[in-house]
């Protein structure tokens, strides 16, 4: 794998491109040149990512494609890209497109790596990763939250990364086990608290951050779930909006007022917290990792957290697919990838400092 082809040019899409340029042969496409692409370390072309006959004929010349597109435009990609043979990589959190592009990876001569983000993605790896320590697990819990470092206001947010993409999150049914059954559950319920090196945060249920592991532990544990963090009392403001203003059905005015009224913040934190309990032999014992990211300086430039965590991810995930440590073809499941091999690459190392 030498030629790779990154769709989408925001900052996780550019950022994207900027890692995996500096080992393989890059070239980025967004429908406008980001303002910034004269210090681009790769090419950048400008196209309609929407004209499958366009993106079929630019495609054709590589041997992957990364999208960082928006989640609904990603089937017509995966689709090229398995008619074509290439390696295909998202950060998607989408159901339905993670459920398409697992069909299309039945007859795929490439990888269809979907989901290659931070959650799901990272998560998703870390949380395996635990379960491995135990000979039977009982509890697999996830959180993941990208914040303000500095919140203000009642919904105490910034929306530093795709707002439509949160609103999928928040609007979708998530899947989970609970009492040993997988079962759908209702986004924005569930609501706990959580202490954070003494600072109070809710976290509560979304959609998409398990990717495919309740299938993956399905009749082996009694609780998995994935929660989203935030500062107390978003999700009450969120479910107003969602449900008494009954802005559910309008998913593009309620994304264009979000946007406006909590714009991207250039100090930001994430926050990864997986914990696994279990029996090792007779000893019930409980597994914890914890992380807090904060903005990074990757050449000269600083990235916010969402950014580089996100990217990184993806990249991490590419690096092992070209080093042959991950599979050449078929559907791949981020808690399939071993993460002291995930670490040991470049881009992974990032989450080593």
């Amino acid at each position: 794998m030498k030629k790779i082809l990154t769709l989408g040019l925001g900052k996780v899409g550019t950022l994207v491109g900027v890692l995996l340029s500096k080992q393989f042969e890059v070239t980025g496409v967004d429908k406008k040149a980001p303002h910034y692409n004269r210090t681009l370390p790769f090419n950048v072309l400008e196209l309609d990512v929407t004209d499958n006959q366009v993106m079929r004929d630019t495609m054709k010349d590589y041997d992957a494609v990364v999208s960082a597109l928006p989640y609904f435009l990603n089937k017509n990609i995966a689709q090229i890209a398995h008619d074509l043979g290439l390696h295909y990589f998202d950060l998607t959190e989408d159901v339905d497109t993670t459920n398409f592009i697992r069909d299309l990876a039945k007859t795929s001569k490439g990888l269809m790596a979907p989901q290659c983000g931070l959650a799901p993605g990272i998560i998703g790896i870390i949380g395996a990763h635990l379960a491995k320590e135990f000979t039977k697990v009982r509890d697999i819990e996830l959180r993941v939250g990208a914040l303000p470092k500095y919140p203000n206001g009642l919904m105490a947010y910034s929306f530093t990364w795709s707002p439509a993409g949160v609103i999928n999150e928040y609007i979708n049914d998530a899947e989970a086990i609970h009492n040993g059954e997988r079962k759908m559950v209702t986004s924005l319920d569930g609501i706990e608290y959580i202490n954070i090196e003494g600072k109070e945060f809710e976290a509560f249920t979304t959609s998409g951050g398990l990717g495919t592991m309740c299938e993956t532990f399905e009749g082996k544990v009694d609780t998995l779930n994935y929660k989203t963090i935030r500062y107390p009392g978003h999700a009450k403001l969120m479910r107003f909006m969602i449900y008494e203003l009954c802005m559910k059905e309008n998913k593009e005015e309620l994304t264009a007022i979000l946007e406006n009224a909590k714009p991207p913040v250039k100090e930001d934190v994430v926050y990864i917290y997986a914990v696994v309990e279990g029996w090792q032999d007779a000893k019930l014992l409980r597994s914890e990792y914890f992380k807090a990211c904060s903005p990074v300086e990757i050449d000269g430039n600083m990235w916010r957290a969402i950014s580089w965590t996100t990217a990184a991810s993806l990249a991490a995930v590419v690096e092992m697919v070209a080093k042959g440590d991950l599979p050449q073809n078929g559907f791949l499941k981020q808690e399939e990838i071993p993460f002291d091999k995930f670490l040991e690459t470049e881009n992974g190392q990032y989450f080593v400092n």
